[in-house]
């Protein structure tokens, strides 16, 4: 696929957009970069979720490296091993929809981000107490059926870690460990069997250094803003990409 300048600085804008949400919330990078390629035809859908899922992990390395993290494995555990099922399943259902069904595929992702932006923005009052392990992995495996469809694992995971009663910046740290552990079982199977495109290469290797200059930067000068204000703000960008993909 060939790729014109012009088309590389949207995709650039596109990026600082996603890093930065991704950096001030924990979540939406592969959802609103993957939505706004989509939306602004600036690639195709695959493509996109590839780019993604190589920015995401240099954004997830550059926060993680620039944070302190003390992993709370008995939150990781179940959360890791049921979206990394649900990345195989999603892997699975992207390769069938990629061919004579790729607008059903944009269809599908132009729903699912309303949906989640939708989710999002009703989301409940934090709980008194954690929830059981069996909404950890109904969530998790959602959150992996989206990443192995989009690269984009956040919202079900989303919803369910902000309304347990945890900091936002655990939450943030467990999001993105679950973002970095399924988008490297994404990456490996997909290298391998030939889906990586040069046009998805030469677009990422553009793009890191935008995304780890965003990172350091709001890592340095944080916005004094508020989570609710934050996700308010990343959820409006979601449901005009959204819209603007099913009309498209």
């Amino acid at each position: 696929m060939q790729v014109d300048w012009g088309t590389y600085g949207w995709l650039i804008g596109v990026v600082v957009v996603a890093s930065a949400c991704q950096n001030l919330t924990g979540f939406a990078f592969g959802l609103i970069f993957v939505g706004m390629a989509g939306a602004l035809h600036l690639m195709p859908i695959a493509d996109a979720a590839n780019v993604a899922g190589l920015l995401s992990l240099v954004n997830g390395v550059v926060y993680l490296r620039s944070h302190p993290f003390q992993p709370r494995w008995d939150m990781l555990k179940p959360i890791l091993a049921s979206s990394l099922i649900g990345v195989l399943g999603g892997l699975a259902l992207l390769h069938w929809l990629s061919g004579d069904l790729v607008n059903v595929l944009r269809m599908l992702l132009g729903v699912s981000i309303i949906a989640c932006a939708i989710v999002l923005l009703l989301q409940k009052q934090q709980r008194a107490t954690l929830s059981g392990p069996g909404a950890m992995w109904v969530a998790g495996g959602l959150s992996g059926v989206l990443g192995g469809l989009f690269s984009t694992s956040g919202p079900p995971m989303v919803y369910h870690l902000y309304r347990q009663p945890l900091s936002p910046q655990l939450v943030r740290q467990c999001l993105l460990v679950m973002f970095l552990t399924n988008t490297v079982l994404r990456l490996g199977i997909v290298i391998p069997t030939g889906g990586l495109s040069m046009a998805s290469l030469m677009t990422a290797a553009v793009a890191v250094p935008v995304v780890a200059g965003v990172t350091w930067l709001l890592a340095k000068y944080p916005p004094p803003l508020s989570t609710r204000v934050l996700q308010w703000m990343v959820c409006s960008l979601l449901l005009a990409a959204g819209v603007s993909m099913l009309l498209a």
